[in-house]
């Protein structure tokens, strides 16, 4: 088993100079080297296929003990260089200080079959100096999600890191699920997650806080020159300009997709903000059910509902100011903050009427289109309708005679539906009209419909199925839920029951509504 490694990161950016894996307060470097810690029986229980390939292994590989000991954190392939990275963060809107890597540990940059760059870290590899009381372990249950969430993201378009496996240590972990003084003992794992850079924007708001200009501007200049290559050859201060505009335009469109398909992130801190535009640190995340503006997942975020649905591109703002906030030093002249930020509004919005005309299967979408898209969101939330049922069930609509007949199978209560019918069938009676003078051909109407609204996502109630399972011995689960999220967007006949509404014993079931960030 071979990999070509290319530690860019290790080898241009300042190490910490004490090599101690005990958790302390980390200054002037941007990561600290430390080896995983070894676990009893490493076991592989899953893998991404796809990212098995774009790396270059074969499935003998991946099925081999070695494949499992190496992503299990027990041995190192040749050129493996391993480090937890130093970052701070904002954590609710309050200023955290120093977080870091603190179950999260880098085995290297690898390149690719195709050339890309892909960093190799696994999540739930032991301490470093940034676990602060915590063991740096990750639990079963947490680790399935976050590697079907992953490889469920990218399926769905949503630009994402990636998952390669999720390994099982053979060794228990003490977790208080639900912060009640209640611990238990869990099965351990470890997801080997991957990305072109895990970057995010509390590696350049921790030198920031303490005043360290010279370390900030060097993270900056190694960030434009390995992640931002098209800038490289630019001046310094057009290239910082041009980057900051970019990860504005990058943020605008990830936050764009997450509110097309429904997907609630559930911990936006700053350093949980990816600097390449992509979702980043899977913990209590959820799919929209019965559509709600003000649901979180996150039972922490439950009372201020800070990182609610409707809020999220409020606070990807809020978190890109703190991230300018960060950069002044590197900026005499303020105005390409203020230009890119700007960027990330005007980009949000364009990206979110292009979504609105292919959520409706319109050709393109005009200001009265985003009022009825308003409109419809208010009927969804008033009459407790399931998004991603109600949006697929287009697909069955006939504009020529307007009906809500499809969309029964989207509403959560029977009386609700009843008392909203009327109200309904205005919006599609209005609704069916806009689409017979829009003019598209009803196969290229459908074929916009079913691109752009999934039939498939991956609901809490069905990872904590999977979850269930695999905690009583059958992980087989979790190989199926991958396989119907690979096609998020296709029929997959004999696969409906992937695609109901949340069943009723799911409301308020632990794992399925509401999460916690215990891992």
């Amino acid at each position: 088993m071979q990999l070509t490694f290319d530690n860019a990161f290790v080898r241009h950016l300042p190490a910490d100079k004490i090599d101690d894996p005990r958790p302390r307060q980390v200054h002037g470097a941007l990561y600290s080297r430390v080896r995983p810690t070894p676990v009893a029986a490493p076991r592989l229980i899953a893998y991404s296929r796809e990212m098995a390939g774009a790396l270059g292994f074969t499935e003998e590989q991946v099925r081999s003990g070695r494949f499992a000991r190496v992503f299990g954190g027990n041995e190192l392939i040749d050129g493996m260089e391993p480090f937890a990275a130093a970052y701070g963060g904002h954590q609710f809107g309050n200023w955290a200080g120093q977080l870091g890597d603190g179950r999260a540990i880098t085995l290297g940059e690898a390149i690719g079959r195709d050339g890309a760059r892909w960093e190799l870290q696994l999540k739930g590899a032991g301490r470093t100096p940034y676990s602060r009381t915590a063991d740096g372990r990750a639990v079963l249950r947490s680790s399935i999600r976050e590697f079907l969430c992953s490889e469920a993201m990218h399926h769905l378009g949503v630009p994402t890191t990636r998952a390669l496996c999720l390994v099982a240590t053979g060794e228990p972990v003490e977790r208080d699920m639900f912060y009640d003084g209640r611990p238990k003992l869990e099965p351990g794992a470890i997801v080997c997650r991957v990305a072109p850079s895990f970057i995010r924007f509390g590696n350049f708001q921790l030198p920031a806080s303490r005043g360290d200009d010279d370390l900030l501007a060097r993270l900056v200049a190694f960030t434009v020159q390995r992640d931002f290559p098209h800038l490289a050859t630019l001046p310094d201060d057009l290239a910082r300009a041009q980057w900051f505009g970019e990860v504005c335009e990058r943020t605008g469109g990830l936050l764009a997709h997450w509110m097309r398909v429904g997907f609630v992130h559930g911990v936006m801190n700053t350093d949980n903000m990816s600097i390449l535009g992509l979702t980043i640190d899977y913990g209590p995340y959820g799919w929209i059910d019965n559509f709600d503006r003000d649901w979180t997942p996150n039972t922490t975020d439950a009372n201020g509902r800070r990182y609610r649905f409707a809020q999220q591109p409020d606070i990807a703002y809020w978190n890109l100011v703190q991230l300018a906030n960060s950069l002044v030093s590197l900026f005499p002249d303020h105005a390409p903050l203020h230009a890119g930020l700007q960027r990330y509004v005007d980009t949000f919005r364009s990206e979110m009427r292009g979504h609105i005309a292919a959520k409706l299967g319109l050709s393109d979408c005009r200001d009265e289109d985003v009022a009825s898209m308003r409109s419809l969101e208010e009927l969804l939330e008033e009459a407790e309708v399931d998004m991603t049922i109600f949006f697929r069930a287009l697909l069955r609509f006939d504009p020529g005679a307007p009906s809500l007949l499809p969309f029964a199978d989207a509403f959560y209560d029977d009386s609700k539906r009843r008392e909203s019918q009327a109200r309904f069938e205005a919006w599609l009676a209005t609704y069916a009209a806009r689409v017979r003078a829009d003019g598209l051909a009803p196969a290229e109407r459908a074929r916009r419909l079913a691109a752009a609204n999934p039939k498939y996502v991956l609901r809490n109630y069905l990872a904590q199925q999977a979850i269930d399972r695999a905690e009583a011995g059958d992980e087989s689960a979790i190989a199926e839920l991958l396989d119907v999220m690979r096609r998020p967007y296709d029929e997959q006949p004999g696969r409906e029951s992937f695609a109901l509404r949340r069943p009723d014993w799911a409301r308020q079931r632990a794992g399925c509504s509401m999460l916690s960030c215990s891992s």
